[in-house]
């Protein structure tokens, strides 16, 4: 991809932390690149476009972020291609998603060429932080936030918006085990749940610190009316393969609407699997694991790309999921998946866009 020039002031950092990376231990969200890219949307428009040293910011208490929680991200990964150049994984689906948010969350919105021209931009200052192991990625955080110092609820009339990168290595290093939650909820009809706006992370942060003290890695949610139906997990969306049919719960205003899944249903499609997005019962679920047909579980995003779920438990009974074999679908897209952002399989589906 061209990058467009953008009117950005750009301050280099002048101390690069890059000689102290350990390119071989790479925790995940916790080593930051060395810039941001910021600007500021006032007077009803973007303006202020910089790039600077990634450090700190100053707030004022009255933020009206911090109060009423205007605030959406993104999350997405850079990867270097077997080609040593920098490949981003269908940029204009985030910057699509992005604005999304920003609507329900009554934000402006950011023109999608400016949103992944921003990146770009960034990338090509940074680029020495994509890591050179193909099985590593530099993950990307773009965010907004209202910036008002008001103390009232309303939306505000100004607002930041920023990235910053990390390198990062495996979100999850072993199957996830899961508990079905049918006490607390996620989201509701009419409510945010299809936004990343961030205060829908907060809210699970108590049940899911509940479930880990009984020992399971994320939750699945159920819908908040009846506990009846699937929705997501934690951090990424739920698929299931039942008789040999992937299914996988219908996106919706309580469920978000993820890119990862998006594309494994468009590969399954291309590969000839029958696909089934509707509404499931945690009955229906429950029974497929007893019957023996509910053969693969797992979550699909963009932290975890494919993360297999191990066992699931449900008001204190456990079911253990298949181990993963060489000839399960999960463990196929992700392959192709990996191959597809590293570049050595053919972009049949235009989802790269490769900085040179």
């Amino acid at each position: 991809m061209k990058i467009e020039t953008l009117q950005t002031n750009i301050q280099l950092t002048k101390n690069s932390r890059l000689p102290q990376v350990n390119w071989n231990k790479l925790p995940f969200g916790r080593l930051f690149s060395d810039h941001m890219f910021t600007m500021d949307y006032k007077n009803g428009k973007w303006s202020d476009m910089s790039i600077v040293p990634y450090g700190n910011i100053s707030l004022s208490p009255a933020n009206s972020a911090l109060h009423y929680g205007q605030s959406c991200f993104e999350g997405m990964k850079a990867h270097r291609n077997i080609n040593g150049d920098i490949a981003l994984f269908r940029p204009f689906e985030n910057a699509k998603r992005f604005n999304q948010s920003n609507i329900r969350m009554c934000m402006p919105e950011i023109g999608e060429e400016l949103f992944v021209n921003a990146i770009m931009e960034l990338l090509a200052i940074d680029h020495q932080w994509v890591p050179e192991n193909l099985n590593h990625s530099l993950y990307i955080r773009p965010f907004i936030f209202a910036t008002d110092p008001y103390i009232g609820i309303k939306p505000s009339e100004n607002y930041k918006f920023m990235i910053f990168t990390c390198p990062v290595g495996a979100y999850y290093s072993d199957p996830v085990s899961v508990k079905i939650e049918t006490n607390f909820s996620r989201a509701v009809q009419g409510g945010t749940g299809s936004a990343k706006a961030a205060g829908n992370y907060a809210a699970a942060l108590y049940p899911a610190m509940l479930a880990a003290e009984e020992g399971f890695r994320q939750l699945i949610w159920t819908d908040a009316i009846e506990h009846k139906y699937i929705e997501e997990a934690g951090t990424m969306n739920v698929i299931f393969i039942i008789n040999n049919v992937l299914v996988t719960p219908i996106s919706g205003d309580t469920i978000l609407n993820g890119i990862t899944k998006k594309s494994v249903l468009e590969i399954a499609k291309d590969w000839g699997i029958e696909i089934q997005e509707r509404k499931i019962e945690v009955k229906e679920i429950l029974n497929a694991l007893k019957s023996g047909s509910l053969t693969e579980a797992f979550g699909a995003g963009t932290a975890a790309t494919i993360a297999p779920i191990s066992n699931i438990s449900l008001n204190g009974e456990n079911f253990i999921i298949p181990e993963s074999r060489p000839d399960h679908f999960h463990v196929k897209v992700l392959e192709y998946l990996s191959k597809y952002k590293r570049g050595e399989v053919q972009d049949k589906f235009n989802w790269l866009e490769v900085l040179n």
